[in-house]
């Protein structure tokens, strides 16, 4: 197998990378780290000194590559001729990658934050931080409503990148803080991403995992 991803079926990032190969059909390995094992943590920190998921390695060329978008943009430039994810027309491309950033920085990092907080011991919190997350979180939601208010993919009619970020993003901040009653627009964006086959495939996959997820 030429490329193997190391992954966590619960992970939002590796969620972003299995759909683009979902939707690509790219042949992969997938190798589930879990980083409460020592031994297993030990090895995957070796590989990749700021041990995050998910990191892609190309074993015919022994070159790895981590962070979500990255391999992305390496799943298209290897597999033209799979699901355009990334456009080939350079304003189109641009486009995609600025709402890859924008679900990536302004909604998955917010939840992220909000997330972490909810791991830290009591006496260790941040209430301002959440609050100030929380609101940034409803500014990116309402963009989203905007945005989708004709339905559609994230840069339009075609499925891409911006949409393997949008999944994860937008299902997770939902189960944060469920937001269907506030931004009927981003509600209706995040079920037909959950009716896609790749993203489908994703949750039945981490659904063994959802316990772990701290949902207050």
């Amino acid at each position: 197998m030429a490329l193997r991803l190391y992954y966590h079926p619960l992970s939002s990032y590796c969620w972003k990378a299995l759909i683009a190969l979902y939707e690509t059909g790219v042949p992969f390995e997938g190798e589930i780290v879990d980083l409460s094992d020592a031994d297993a943590r030990e090895r995957f920190v070796r590989m990749t000194p700021l041990g995050k998921f998910p990191v892609l390695v190309d074993e015919e060329t022994g070159k790895g590559f981590p962070e979500s978008s990255i391999i992305i943009e390496y799943i298209s430039m290897k597999h033209a001729g799979a699901a355009k994810l990334i456009p080939a027309d350079r304003d189109l491309a641009l486009r995609v990658r600025l709402s890859d950033r924008f679900y990536d920085l302004y909604i998955h990092d917010k939840m992220q934050r909000i997330v972490g907080d909810r791991l830290r011991p009591a006496g260790a919190k941040d209430p301002t931080g959440v609050a100030k997350w929380t609101d940034e979180l409803e500014v990116a939601l309402s963009l989203v409503d905007r945005d989708m208010a004709e339905g559609g993919w994230a840069t339009g009619l075609t499925f891409t990148m911006a949409d393997c970020a949008a999944a994860p993003a937008l299902y997770y901040a939902n189960q944060v803080s469920p937001f269907g009653d506030r931004h009927a627009g981003a509600a209706r964006y995040l079920d037909r991403l959950m009716a896609r086959p790749s993203f489908a495939r994703v949750l039945e996959e981490a659904a063994p995992y959802f316990a772990n997820f701290p949902r207050e």
